[in-house]
């Protein structure tokens, strides 16, 4: 332990004024505390035994905290030991490994581009996935302006001082419905040393890192960089990032200041779920590729703190952050010749979407009682990118028509926030007072165009053929026909404002009162700036005041109690303002079509817990219970159209999602080891019909979902538990094991389906110290080379003439891999 952590340690613990701290890490899973040493009492002339004391920051900016006994809510903190122990160069893992209710998702089937699931609320860099989490690095917000997604691969592992996992909490703002991750740097003063390693394994995957830091005349230098290279163990998925992180700090007696850069250039193969009886065939088989992600990232940041007096301490943050995404995506097309359907006369001459998808014009009639009629015939009729129809020509044998969908997206985001915290004592008791505020300015480009393309039935890879879809010859149509294959041109922007106090009292040495709230506005802006797609344009303000309330009792020295009562909201987002029409679905990666108006979603969170720490056989344990549910109002789900490959957003009245919780950590000696389980029954609360054109259990495309049914895509219970053993004082042999439940396919709703089945995997690893400075090590992903799936879906057999509308984005299997480790 520092001796600057220690000293601070024993000042909160003697109740010396205006002392904080730093969150500390700890050794086996969730936080084992530092506890300070026994100091001498000079007035009794003896040794004492301090308190434990972990600290935590229950807002954005973390430069001070308060001891995590007296937050009202559900903590998990993650330290760089438990990170760097998984030897992985993704940040999911471990934040998946070690928090309890924390479950990943992978929709696409790539370990740099998955879901971070709390609760049954996720953090997901896939547009068209609901978001319900708020991710912050160092304070800074890095939910995405434009779908409020999480680009989990720009943050690089090897540069993370520690994560914190926070049930509800308003104070972190807009999106916090499930609650909130905060990941704090290294920088020059907290990491000391030089650090390089080199691993390589399985599915060719050769990386690496290096990470330097150090302090001298009060001046901090830290740097870090990885690079990993791995060609994906599915077919067409291969993966190339490149990361780093800087941070340049001056120190003070009152105060300090940092100048954070960040910059990431990631390409990443997304191949998605792939028709189940395919993978019956080929495991690593993939439905349509190319499918591609390139993320780049850069960002400056100038961060700081300063005590203001003994109890006062003012910390702030100022940013600007680049974000720029394109993506690839090979599909299938519902493309036909014409026929005499709807357009009568026009014979096999022209390209057509698949007539028999659609119903008719509104108002039914015939062309000659409806004016309507040449409106919706020429919806259908595909135009190229000149204003020319496309002639529908015979394809070979082993050939279908199919899109090559692109889209880019270029976001620039301004922002800072301000915060002072006080531990002024209030009529004589200790108080924890936090009032601030945020403001975040994002500008948005979303650009998409769809390209006609030919598909290999073998290989299921679509070529382009130049040829770029449009659907009408002119833009005179009525709005609600301007659908489908439509090339998107939209700027938009984002401005968010924050202002949150909380208050912490302690009314008895046991006893403390939390209390505060936080208002968020949030005000949206989007204008064509393609002249040709009026119906994108809009402005629309949100606004609420989220109130937190709780208590928490020190029942005994070990044994703390807690119980709250919090509330938190998210706005739409530009990305789902622009497709929540059901008559006018877009593709959720590709095209926005539609701007009718979305509810907010607010939550309603009540939680109740225990947890402590204390010695058991010679060992320190700590472990936790608790208790949610959580109540939201409007929640947005993401429905699919009849049309392949488009969908809809939509606000449904009510959901819950409310379980059990625990984690156990113990230390002693040579051993390390910890257990996490967690129990969620996740439901909506509403009866109603909702679309999903591809379940084959569904009534004209839809399925009726009552109150108790359960949401898709959440695992009712997870089991996760680890151990370490230190052989020798050189060789260490360790291992963790996962477990997940069944749980329903993305599109059942109303539960009508088999279960997408339950799995187990195994991981273990080993490391032998060579000399003090060099260190080898290997690991083992799924040793026992389970097959299994985390998410499920369906979709329309008729492509390919499948009789299985099931599909499945399988898992990883066993997957070897070593490395060398150099450190001084």
């Amino acid at each position: 332990m520092r001796a600057e952590t220690s000293w601070r340690a024993i000042a909160v613990a003697l109740g010396l004024s205006g002392a904080t701290l730093p969150a500390m890490p700890f050794v086996a899973g969730p936080a084992l505390a530092q506890s300070a040493q026994s100091q001498a009492a000079p007035e009794a002339g003896g040794a004492i035994e301090l308190p434990t004391v972990e600290v935590v920051a229950t807002t954005p900016l973390s430069g001070t905290g308060i001891d995590v006994d007296r937050v009202p809510g559900a903590v998990t903190t993650i330290s760089a030991e438990e990170f760097n122990r998984l030897q992985s160069f993704s940040t999911i893992d471990a934040l998946v490994q070690y928090t309890p209710s924390a479950t990943s998702t992978d929709v696409q089937g790539n370990a740099f581009f998955q879901d971070f699931r709390f609760r049954g609320f996720a953090a997901s860099p896939l547009q068209g996935t609901p978001q319900g989490i708020a991710v912050y690095q160092n304070g800074i917000r890095v939910n995405e302006a434009f779908g409020d997604t999480v680009n989990w691969d720009l943050i690089p592992e090897v540069a993370i001082d520690r994560a914190e996992v926070f049930s509800n909490n308003p104070a972190f703002g807009l999106n916090a419905l499930g609650g909130a991750v905060s990941i704090q740097m290294k920088n020059g003063f907290t990491y000391h040393g030089f650090e390089g390693s080199v691993q390589g394994g399985s599915f060719g995957q050769i990386g690496g890192s290096i990470q330097y830091g150090g302090e001298k005349d009060g001046v901090g230098l830290y740097i870090a960089a990885d690079a990993v290279r791995d060609d994906g163990w599915r077919s067409h998925s291969p993966s190339e990032l490149a990361r780093f992180y800087g941070d340049l700090g001056w120190k003070g007696d009152k105060g300090e200041l940092h100048l954070v850069a960040s910059a990431a250039s990631n390409s990443l193969g997304v191949v998605g779920p792939t028709p189940v009886e395919m993978l019956a065939a080929d495991y690593n088989s993939v439905y349509t590729w190319p499918q591609t992600t390139q993320n780049d990232m850069g960002m400056l940041a100038l961060n700081g703190r300063y005590d203001l007096s003994d109890t006062w301490q003012l910390q702030s943050n100022l940013y600007v952050r680049r974000f720029k995404q394109s993506h690839v995506d090979g599909n299938d097309a519902d493309l036909e010749n014409c026929s005499n359907k709807w357009n009568p006369g026009v014979g096999n001459t022209k390209m057509c979407l698949e007539e028999d998808q659609f119903t008719g014009p509104t108002g039914g009639g015939n062309p000659l009682s409806n004016p309507q009629y040449a409106a919706f015939r020429s919806q259908m009729v595909l135009y190229d990118q000149n204003g020319n129809t496309i002639p529908f020509n015979e394809l070979a044998s082993n050939q279908l028509y199919g899109v090559i969908n692109r889209t880019w997206t270029d976001t620039t985001t301004y922002g800072g926030s301000v915060q002072a915290v006080s531990t002024d004592k209030l009529i004589g008791h200790d108080n924890y007072f936090v009032v601030g505020g945020s403001v975040d300015y994002s500008t948005v480009n979303f650009k998409s165009t769809t390209e006609l393309g030919i598909t290999d039935i073998n290989t299921l890879g679509v070529a382009g053929t130049g040829i770029y879809l449009q659907n009408r010859p002119n833009y005179s149509l009525p709005e609600e026909y301007q659908v489908f294959y439509l090339p998107v041109n939209l700027d938009a922007t984002t401005t968010y404002y924050g202002l949150y106090a909380t208050n912490a009292f302690d009314m008895t040495d046991r006893a403390t009162l939390t209390m505060g709230a936080r208002l968020n506005i949030a005000k949206i802006s989007m204008q064509d700036a393609s002249g040709i797609s009026p119906q994108l344009n809009g402005d629309y303000t949100f606004a609420r005041i989220n109130p937190i309330i709780g208590l928490t009792y020190k029942i005994t020295s070990d044994v703390t109690a807690y119980g709250g009562y919090s509330e938190s909201n998210r706005a739409p987002t530009p990305l789902e303002l622009n497709c929540a029409d059901p008559n006018r679905p877009c593709l959720l990666e590709n095209s926005l079509v539609a701007d009718p108006p979305l509810e907010q979603v607010v939550s309603h969170t009540y939680e109740a817990g225990l947890r402590g720490a204390s010695t058991l056989f010679g060992g320190n344990m700590s472990w936790k219970l608790g208790l949610y549910r959580v109540d939201s109002d409007n929640d947005i789900i993401a429905l699919a159209s009849e049309q392949t490959g488009y969908g809809y957003y939509t606000n449904v009245p009510a959901t819950r999602r409310q379980g059990f919780e625990a984690g156990l950590q113990y230390v002693n000696g040579p051993w390390k080891l910890y257990a996490n389980y967690a129990y969620i029954d996740a439901t909506f609360q509403f009866s109603g019909t909702l679309a999903s054109p591809n379940n084959p259990l569904a009534t004209d495309g839809e399925i009726f979902v009552t109150p108790g049914d359960h949401i898709p895509a959440i695992p009712a219970q997870t089991l996760k538990f680890g151990l370490d053993y230190m052989v020798t004082d050189k060789w260490k042999v360790g291992g963790d094991v996962i477990a997940v439940s069944s749980q329903y396919y993305a599109g059942d709703e109303s539960n009508i389906n088999p279960m997408l089945p339950g799995y187990w995997v195994a991981n273990v690893r080993t490391s032998y110290q060579i000399t003090p400075n060099i260190q080898v090590f290997g690991l083992i992903n799924n040793l026992f080379n389970q097959k299994y799936a985390s998410y499920g879906t369906f979709f329309d057999t008729g492509y390919l003439g499948l009789s299985n509308a099931q599909m499945q984005t399988p898992g990883q299997p066993l997957s070897a891999y070593a490395g060398m480790k150099a450190t001084f």
